[in-house]
């Protein structure tokens, strides 16, 4: 994948509980895609052009390494799964736009 993230989501998976995603205009659509088709509850886009900061940099490059693009039109919504450290960024991030 090589994709350039400048959303923050915010998704609710189908038991309600909720967790922060980056996104763009692609995931969004895949996200409000499988909102449509219940792979998951709801997405909402809590943020938009999100500013570059070496925190985003590092979970953009871990993402695009370790995950795959799909189309929009799926059959499943893959949550993306972060190392501890990864994760320790994705946290900064929401923090650095006052969403954590």
């Amino acid at each position: 994948m090589n994709q350039t993230f400048t959303l923050i989501e915010e998704i609710t998976r189908n038991d309600g509980s909720v967790y922060y995603e980056l996104g763009n205009v692609t995931e969004n659509s895949r996200a409000e895609y499988a909102a449509d088709h219940g792979f998951i509850k709801e997405v909402r886009i809590l943020k938009m052009n999100v500013p570059r900061s070496s925190h985003l940099e590092k979970v953009e490059a871990y993402l695009n390494e370790t995950y795959e693009e799909l189309p929009i039109e799926c059959d499943h919504f893959p949550e993306w799964k972060k190392t501890p450290e990864i994760q320790k960024e994705m946290d900064q991030i929401l923090l650095d736009n006052k969403l954590g």
